[in-house]
């Protein structure tokens, strides 16, 4: 039921996100004095269909996805077939008009898509929301598993370390510390850290992790041993854990942070003797364990995270907020996409249309599970990076997408005559290959992806 609602809402979310891509070519096309024969949102056999003046507004079987068919799009396919050198010009039709006019039509689905962007981060701002977090403290993953060396050893970090800047850009918390990172392995860093009331400047050089495409310097979060909850009828529950319980020690060994609860489980205890501390007041327990063929299973235990809401922004300060956040957004994405150039594994980096609408559905619904409120703020959020990230990959030069339709076009404008129907075929192939091509990767990621579900 719950994988039901996640893919309801993952569908429902992408259809946002397609329809304000094809309203941005929509919109163009109408201003430019082209016909448009059909609009639709999803692909496949209408299911309902409706014609409004001269344009039929349609529903697809499959919802993902979404086209906006303007009058005379294929009369290149066409001239080819007929071997014609040259594609007619029909007034009222795409490649009837200006080159130029052709080229507004294209980027205005990637634009809209900023736009959206812009409007929904700008609204996240305006109303604030409900923010967990972790702290800006690090556990060094060669102090859990040793014999490991990682970045953050060779840099000199140190368990208990708080990283306070990476590269002059402040970090609040332990998601900004992932922000700063993930993006730039095989870079030198320069970062700001506090250890022991002291500040320190280092450098550190973040390694390409090949199954992501993401830098990591191996660390882990620090999380105090607060209990935030006992899931009902957990093993955390029948060893008598509440909100609020601190664990001291574990096994009459010294417990600081929650990620040294890893080597202990690796040794497969039956039991945990833990000594925690509640009101001032010192308890000893037992929490009893179990194992799967996977390993451990989960004990129950949610631990006490950072949570606070952001401030209401007036509309233009939110609306600056917005802006930012895209142009933010945006950078880090082009980043990003230039590491599938860096042997990276493209079945782990490259998501597909199941996969992007299983994360939105899960990040939905994880949010729901807090609050209504939360609920529409994460979706929002997940939804303005879809957002981003179909403008760019939209805007790539490449064959039947928007940026390689620009391209085209921007090479007809300069020529002062028509592209011939051959080159533009030619052209078009590669492109439907190249994106085959992409969509086999993505498949098989997606395919692998759920398959860990």
């Amino acid at each position: 039921m719950l994988l039901l609602v996640k893919i309801l809402l993952g569908l429902a979310g992408l259809g946002v996100v397609v329809f304000v891509h094809e309203l941005g070519h929509f919109i163009a096309a109408r201003l430019m004095g082209i016909d448009v024969e059909a609009f639709s949102i999803g692909w496949g056999k209408p299911l309902i269909k409706k014609k409004i003046g001269d344009v039929e507004y349609r529903l697809g079987m499959f919802p993902l996805g979404g086209y906006c068919k303007m009058k005379g799009e294929n009369e290149f396919q066409e001239a080819w077939e007929n071997r014609q050198n040259a594609a007619p010009r029909t007034p009222g039709t795409f490649l009837g008009t200006s080159p130029l006019k052709r080229i507004v039509v294209s980027f205005m689905g990637p634009f809209f898509n900023l736009v959206f962007a812009v409007l929904t981060f700008s609204v996240i701002w305006g109303i604030g929301f409900e923010v967990n977090t972790l702290e800006n403290r690090i556990v060094l993953l060669s102090d859990i598993s040793p014999g490991s060396i990682n970045p953050a050893d060779e840099a000199g970090m140190k368990t208990g370390d708080r990283i306070l800047e990476i590269h002059g850009r402040k970090t609040e918390n332990y998601h900004d510390i992932q922000a700063g990172i993930a993006v730039s392995p095989d870079e030198n860093l320069p970062i700001k850290i506090e250890r022991d009331g002291q500040i320190l400047n280092l450098t550190i050089r973040p390694s390409l992790e090949k199954s992501t495409g993401a830098g990591r310097i191996g660390v882990y979060n620090w999380t105090s041993p607060i209990v935030a909850k006992a899931a009902e009828g957990s093993p955390a529950e029948a060893a008598g854990l509440k909100s609020g319980d601190k664990i001291l020690r574990i096994n009459g060994e010294e417990f600081r942070y929650t990620v040294a609860l890893i080597p202990i489980l690796e040794k497969q205890p039956q039991a945990l003797k833990l000594d925690i501390e509640r009101s001032g007041r010192i308890i000893e327990t037992e929490l009893v364990l179990s194992y799967t063929e996977n390993g451990p299973e989960d004990p129950g235990i949610a631990w006490e995270t950072i949570s606070y809401r952001t401030p209401r922004l007036n509309p233009f300060a939110a609306l600056a907020k917005g802006m930012s956040e895209t142009w933010r957004t945006f950078t880090v994405s082009l980043r990003s996409l230039a590491l599938l150039f860096k042997g990276i594994d493209l079945t782990q980096a490259v998501s597909g249309p199941v996969r992007i609408t299983y994360m939105v559905g899960d990040v939905a619904a994880e949010g729901f599970g807090q609050s209504f409120g939360a609920g529409i703020s994460s979706m929002a959020n997940f939804l303005a990076l879809i957002s981003i990230a179909l403008c760019i990959m939209n805007l790539l030069p490449l064959p039947i997408l928007d940026g390689g339709m620009i391209l085209l076009f921007a090479v007809e404008a300069i020529r002062r005559k028509p592209l011939h129907p051959r080159a533009v075929y030619v052209f078009q192939t590669i492109g439907v290959a190249l994106i085959f091509g992409l969509m086999i990767f993505a498949v098989v990621g997606d395919i692998l992806f759920l398959s860990r579900r």
